[in-house]
């Protein structure tokens, strides 16, 4: 099975007629992703890859029964997107786009709260079920179908640990990059419950990094509420206090929280060996399966 996405998803692409929108609409296309519309305000009528382009996003819905967007629009404007798709019946808005204020994302958040729709995002590489759909930017050629569910803030990570495990011969449900930033959509919690309630998922790896409190709370999630085995790994160990490190979000605040430290710690104390590199990581999933 797979969590969020599978090959009967519709997706439209919001920005499909910009560079980034164009160019990965033709890659998720050649993936096996259902594309069938774009949506971009003031271009409708035209055609991007074969897909109709719509001027709204509900229009896509309506025309195309679109159920999951995804998002390749500037970063000013990127909040705006995100509203337009709040405001349709979709299922799932995958927001691609890296530099979205954070006051703005404050004010997606709250709207999030109101509807049924689920936000992956900003900041992130997306979201693949390996041989029926990728909604963002992951490379495709490195996943493979089986049974380990992924969830990461950090999309280099995620490819070094899938690369890992398909080099080994352990495939994935689904793979989830939540996104760097302060302010997102989905949470490591929020994934590791759907993974939970997938039979098909196994085992789990988990992505971390510093900065927030993300990280421990979902310690604490799978030690009270998991079944399924969880493998973890924090990036930014050397990272000095107070100094971003990549993400928006990765930060360790000057009275210690959210080190790497004590992710690891609280990982550790839940059951959650954390491997020292991608390569241990994909040992210990090793041993579970």
């Amino acid at each position: 099975m797979s969590i969020l996405v599978d090959e009967d998803t519709r997706v439209v692409v919001q920005g499909i007629t910009g560079g980034e929108g164009k160019f990965h609409t033709g890659q998720m296309m050649a993936y096996g992703t259902n594309v069938v519309a774009g949506a971009v305000p003031g271009k409708g009528g035209r055609e991007v890859e074969g897909v109709p382009v719509f001027d709204t996003v509900s229009e896509a819905v309506e025309e195309e029964d679109a159920s999951a967007s995804v998002v390749f629009v500037p970063p000013a404007f990127a909040a705006d997107a995100i509203f337009e798709a709040l405001d349709t019946d979709l299922d799932l808005v995958v927001a691609i786009t890296e530099g979205v204020p954070t006051q703005d994302m404050a004010k997606v958040k709250k709207r999030l709260s109101e509807v049924d729709t689920r936000l992956i995002g900003p900041n992130c590489p997306g979201i693949i079920t390996p041989g029926e759909a990728k909604l963002g930017i992951l490379p495709g050629n490195i996943f493979a179908d089986g049974n380990v569910g992924l969830v990461s803030r950090s999309g280099t990570l995620t490819y070094q640990v899938v690369d890992n495990l398909t080099g080994r011969g352990v495939g994935q449900t689904t793979a989830i990059g939540i996104g760097g930033d302060p302010i997102i959509g989905t949470s490591f919690i929020d994934a590791l419950e759907l993974f939970e309630a997938d039979e098909e998922t196994e085992a789990v790896v988990m992505c971390g990094e510093i900065g927030g409190e993300d990280e421990e709370e979902a310690a604490a999630y799978i030690a009270e509420y998991m079944d399924t085995p969880v493998a973890g790994f924090i990036a930014g160990r050397t990272a000095p206090p107070g100094k971003r490190m990549g993400h928006a979000g990765a930060i360790v605040s000057g009275s210690g929280t959210g080190t790497a430290e004590s992710k690891i710690d609280a990982l550790n104390d839940a059951g959650v060996p954390v491997g020292d590199t991608p390569e241990e990581v994909a040992d210990h999933i090793e041993d579970y399966l």
